[in-house]
């Protein structure tokens, strides 16, 4: 068993307040959810209206599958034309590690 997990930090362009960024992160972080099976929610920088960071984690057989799929999520999240991607980390995780 391998888990993924990648987090994405962005900056968010014509956003002033709370309540713009969550009208701009939210869409994003449901069109993941519902492309992909993974987990993914805002995990970051909650309380600046400009920058946001994403955390995706994905479960699989195979470490391949993992990288795929978190690929996939980082391609779909850099095409928005309304943030920019500042950063992606992906990590991967098995069971045999401590």
């Amino acid at each position: 068993m391998f888990v993924g997990a990648l987090t994405l930090d962005v900056l968010l362009g014509d956003v002033h307040s709370l309540k713009q960024k969550r009208s701009v992160v939210r869409p994003i972080v449901a069109e993941i959810n519902r492309k992909f099976e993974v987990s993914v929610a805002e995990t970051g920088e909650q309380d600046l209206h400009r920058r946001a960071e994403i955390g995706v984690a994905v479960v699989s057989g195979t470490a391949a599958h993992c990288a795929e799929v978190l690929t996939a999520c980082e391609r779909l999240v850099a095409g928005h034309p309304e943030i920019e991607l500042l950063s992606a980390r992906q990590r991967l995780f098995n069971q045999e590690e401590d």
